[in-house]
Protein backbone atom coordinates (compact mmCIF):
# COMPACT_ATOMS: atom_id res chain seq x y z
CA UNK A 1 0.00 0.00 0.00
CA UNK A 2 1.20 3.42 -1.20
CA UNK A 3 1.14 6.58 0.58
CA UNK A 4 -2.67 8.49 0.87
CA UNK A 5 -1.54 11.67 0.40
CA UNK A 6 -3.93 14.23 3.13
CA UNK A 7 -5.68 11.39 4.09
CA UNK A 8 -8.57 12.02 6.12
CA UNK A 9 -10.58 10.71 9.21
CA UNK A 10 -14.43 11.48 9.67
CA UNK A 11 -15.57 10.40 13.22
CA UNK A 12 -19.21 10.37 13.89
CA UNK A 13 -20.41 11.89 16.87
CA UNK A 14 -23.76 11.14 18.59
CA UNK A 15 -26.25 11.59 21.72
CA UNK A 16 -23.72 10.10 24.77
CA UNK A 17 -20.86 9.13 22.56
CA UNK A 18 -17.40 8.40 24.75
CA UNK A 19 -15.94 11.30 24.78
CA UNK A 20 -11.69 9.54 25.16
CA UNK A 21 -13.37 7.01 21.93
CA UNK A 22 -13.49 9.66 19.46
CA UNK A 23 -11.41 12.93 21.40
CA UNK A 24 -8.12 10.20 21.46
CA UNK A 25 -7.97 9.04 17.55
CA UNK A 26 -8.64 13.12 17.46
CA UNK A 27 -6.10 14.02 19.26
CA UNK A 28 -2.84 11.87 17.54
CA UNK A 29 -3.98 13.19 13.91
CA UNK A 30 -4.14 16.69 15.58
CA UNK A 31 -0.34 16.27 16.60
CA UNK A 32 0.34 14.48 13.39
CA UNK A 33 -0.80 17.29 11.34
CA UNK A 34 2.29 18.94 12.95
CA UNK A 35 4.45 16.53 10.97
CA UNK A 36 2.52 16.80 8.30
CA UNK A 37 -0.24 19.70 7.79
CA UNK A 38 -2.17 17.34 4.75
CA UNK A 39 -3.71 14.88 7.24
CA UNK A 40 -7.19 16.15 8.57
CA UNK A 41 -9.43 14.56 11.05
CA UNK A 42 -13.24 16.21 11.39
CA UNK A 43 -16.22 15.16 13.33
CA UNK A 44 -20.05 14.56 11.42
CA UNK A 45 -23.46 13.69 12.61
CA UNK A 46 -26.65 13.30 11.28
CA UNK A 47 -27.26 17.00 11.50
CA UNK A 48 -25.43 20.05 11.61
CA UNK A 49 -26.17 20.66 15.62
CA UNK A 50 -24.81 20.56 18.97
CA UNK A 51 -24.09 16.89 20.16
CA UNK A 52 -23.78 16.24 23.98
CA UNK A 53 -21.61 13.16 24.46
CA UNK A 54 -21.20 11.34 27.57
CA UNK A 55 -20.74 13.23 31.09
CA UNK A 56 -22.53 16.27 29.16
CA UNK A 57 -19.71 17.67 26.84
CA UNK A 58 -21.13 19.01 23.98
CA UNK A 59 -19.50 19.36 20.72
CA UNK A 60 -20.33 20.76 16.85
CA UNK A 61 -19.92 18.95 14.10
CA UNK A 62 -17.76 19.93 10.96
CA UNK A 63 -20.16 17.90 8.94
CA UNK A 64 -23.87 16.56 8.33
CA UNK A 65 -24.18 13.08 6.73
CA UNK A 66 -26.01 15.09 3.73
CA UNK A 67 -22.74 16.70 2.99
CA UNK A 68 -21.10 13.36 1.99
CA UNK A 69 -17.36 14.63 2.56
CA UNK A 70 -15.00 12.65 1.28
CA UNK A 71 -13.04 10.70 3.59
CA UNK A 72 -10.35 7.81 3.80
CA UNK A 73 -11.97 6.16 6.88
CA UNK A 74 -15.12 6.73 9.17
CA UNK A 75 -14.92 6.12 12.99
CA UNK A 76 -17.64 4.93 15.31
CA UNK A 77 -16.84 5.58 18.97
CA UNK A 78 -18.27 3.31 21.85
CA UNK A 79 -20.10 4.47 24.41
CA UNK A 80 -24.02 4.42 26.09
CA UNK A 81 -25.55 5.71 23.29
CA UNK A 82 -24.04 3.01 20.82
CA UNK A 83 -27.58 0.72 22.59
CA UNK A 84 -30.03 3.39 20.18
CA UNK A 85 -27.33 3.86 17.39
CA UNK A 86 -27.18 0.18 16.60
CA UNK A 87 -31.34 1.07 15.21
CA UNK A 88 -30.54 3.93 14.05
CA UNK A 89 -31.18 3.20 9.88
CA UNK A 90 -30.28 6.97 8.84
CA UNK A 91 -26.74 6.48 10.52
CA UNK A 92 -26.87 2.14 9.09
CA UNK A 93 -27.93 3.76 5.41
CA UNK A 94 -25.22 6.40 5.49
CA UNK A 95 -22.33 3.50 6.23
CA UNK A 96 -24.01 1.47 3.27
CA UNK A 97 -23.59 4.59 1.13
CA UNK A 98 -19.85 4.95 1.44
CA UNK A 99 -17.48 4.18 -1.25
CA UNK A 100 -15.50 0.48 -0.67
CA UNK A 101 -12.14 2.48 -0.31
CA UNK A 102 -13.60 4.29 2.84
CA UNK A 103 -12.39 2.13 5.88
CA UNK A 104 -14.83 1.32 8.34
CA UNK A 105 -13.56 1.29 11.71
CA UNK A 106 -14.71 1.26 15.72
CA UNK A 107 -13.70 2.25 19.16
CA UNK A 108 -14.98 -0.18 22.04
CA UNK A 109 -18.70 -0.61 21.35
CA UNK A 110 -18.75 0.43 18.57
CA UNK A 111 -18.22 -2.44 16.86
CA UNK A 112 -21.42 -3.47 18.15
CA UNK A 113 -22.85 -1.21 15.32
CA UNK A 114 -21.11 -3.04 12.41
CA UNK A 115 -22.14 -6.37 14.26
CA UNK A 116 -25.59 -5.43 14.10
CA UNK A 117 -25.81 -4.81 10.78
CA UNK A 118 -23.93 -8.10 9.78
CA UNK A 119 -20.73 -5.94 8.68
CA UNK A 120 -18.50 -8.46 10.72
CA UNK A 121 -20.12 -11.63 9.91
CA UNK A 122 -17.11 -14.12 8.84
CA UNK A 123 -13.99 -11.93 10.09
CA UNK A 124 -12.16 -10.86 13.11
CA UNK A 125 -13.39 -7.80 15.44
CA UNK A 126 -12.72 -7.07 19.06
CA UNK A 127 -14.30 -4.79 21.86
CA UNK A 128 -14.09 -3.62 25.53
CA UNK A 129 -12.66 -6.62 27.86
CA UNK A 130 -13.04 -4.76 31.05
CA UNK A 131 -16.36 -4.14 32.66
CA UNK A 132 -18.11 -1.34 34.52
CA UNK A 133 -19.81 -2.08 37.84
CA UNK A 134 -23.05 -2.74 36.31
CA UNK A 135 -21.76 -4.97 33.18
CA UNK A 136 -19.92 -6.66 35.76
CA UNK A 137 -22.84 -7.68 37.97
CA UNK A 138 -25.49 -9.71 36.68
CA UNK A 139 -27.20 -7.94 35.17
CA UNK A 140 -25.27 -6.73 32.80
CA UNK A 141 -22.48 -8.33 30.22
CA UNK A 142 -19.22 -8.14 29.67
CA UNK A 143 -19.02 -5.52 25.95
CA UNK A 144 -16.91 -8.02 24.00
CA UNK A 145 -19.72 -11.21 25.15
CA UNK A 146 -22.29 -8.71 24.27
CA UNK A 147 -20.08 -8.27 20.66
CA UNK A 148 -20.20 -11.94 20.47
CA UNK A 149 -23.95 -12.20 21.04
CA UNK A 150 -24.81 -9.34 18.23
CA UNK A 151 -22.71 -11.06 16.15
CA UNK A 152 -22.53 -14.71 16.20
CA UNK A 153 -20.89 -15.06 12.90
CA UNK A 154 -17.88 -12.55 14.09
CA UNK A 155 -14.65 -14.37 15.42
CA UNK A 156 -14.01 -12.78 18.37
CA UNK A 157 -10.65 -11.25 18.97
CA UNK A 158 -9.29 -10.15 22.06
CA UNK A 159 -6.77 -7.95 20.40
CA UNK A 160 -6.00 -4.52 21.27
CA UNK A 161 -6.64 -3.66 17.43
CA UNK A 162 -8.00 -5.90 14.68
CA UNK A 163 -7.72 -5.01 11.25
CA UNK A 164 -9.53 -7.11 8.85
CA UNK A 165 -8.82 -5.13 5.85
CA UNK A 166 -11.92 -2.71 5.28
CA UNK A 167 -13.16 -3.25 8.69
CA UNK A 168 -10.52 -2.38 12.20
CA UNK A 169 -11.93 -2.04 15.32
CA UNK A 170 -10.38 -1.34 18.51
CA UNK A 171 -10.62 -2.71 21.93
CA UNK A 172 -11.49 -0.71 25.21
CA UNK A 173 -11.74 3.45 25.79
CA UNK A 174 -8.22 4.00 25.46
CA UNK A 175 -7.73 2.16 22.68
CA UNK A 176 -8.54 4.83 20.33
CA UNK A 177 -4.80 5.81 20.59
CA UNK A 178 -3.61 3.14 18.79
CA UNK A 179 -6.27 3.38 16.73
CA UNK A 180 -5.14 6.48 15.94
CA UNK A 181 -1.76 5.76 15.57
CA UNK A 182 -3.02 2.30 13.17
CA UNK A 183 -4.58 4.65 10.98
CA UNK A 184 -1.36 6.57 10.21
CA UNK A 185 0.05 3.32 9.34
CA UNK A 186 -2.99 2.47 7.02
CA UNK A 187 -2.33 5.89 5.72
CA UNK A 188 0.97 4.85 4.57
CA UNK A 189 3.48 6.56 6.76
CA UNK A 190 6.17 4.62 8.31
CA UNK A 191 7.71 3.63 11.65
CA UNK A 192 9.65 6.40 12.22
CA UNK A 193 6.76 8.91 11.69
CA UNK A 194 4.42 7.35 14.13
CA UNK A 195 6.46 6.80 16.84
CA UNK A 196 7.49 10.68 16.37
CA UNK A 197 3.88 11.80 16.85
CA UNK A 198 3.63 9.26 19.92
CA UNK A 199 7.57 10.45 21.47
CA UNK A 200 5.80 14.37 20.77
CA UNK A 201 2.41 13.05 22.73
CA UNK A 202 5.15 11.77 25.68
CA UNK A 203 3.58 8.33 24.80
CA UNK A 204 5.89 6.61 23.51
CA UNK A 205 6.66 4.12 26.18
CA UNK A 206 2.60 3.08 25.93
CA UNK A 207 3.10 2.88 21.90
CA UNK A 208 5.89 0.66 21.83
CA UNK A 209 3.92 -1.46 24.57
CA UNK A 210 0.89 -1.79 22.70
CA UNK A 211 1.82 -1.37 19.07
CA UNK A 212 2.37 -5.26 18.15
CA UNK A 213 -0.95 -6.04 19.98
CA UNK A 214 -3.07 -5.94 16.58
CA UNK A 215 -4.62 -9.35 15.14
CA UNK A 216 -4.68 -9.17 11.25
CA UNK A 217 -7.05 -11.57 9.60
CA UNK A 218 -5.36 -13.49 7.52
CA UNK A 219 -8.53 -14.16 5.34
CA UNK A 220 -8.57 -10.25 4.36
CA UNK A 221 -4.69 -10.22 3.83
CA UNK A 222 -5.02 -8.42 0.10
CA UNK A 223 -6.45 -5.27 2.53
CA UNK A 224 -3.30 -5.73 4.63
CA UNK A 225 -0.36 -2.51 4.13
Amino acid sequence: MGMIKGFRLGIYVFKDAEVIDYAAPYGVFSVARRFDPALEAFLISDAMRPVQTQAGLTVLPNYAFQDKPHMDAFLIPGGFGTRQEMYNRRLHSYIHQLPHHCLLTSVCTGSWIYGHMGLLDGIAATNRKEPDRLESSNMGKVPIDRLAEIAPACRISRARLVDAGRIVTAGGIASGMEMGFHLLRRAGYDEAFIADVARTMEYGSAYQMYKDDVEYDSVHEAFIP
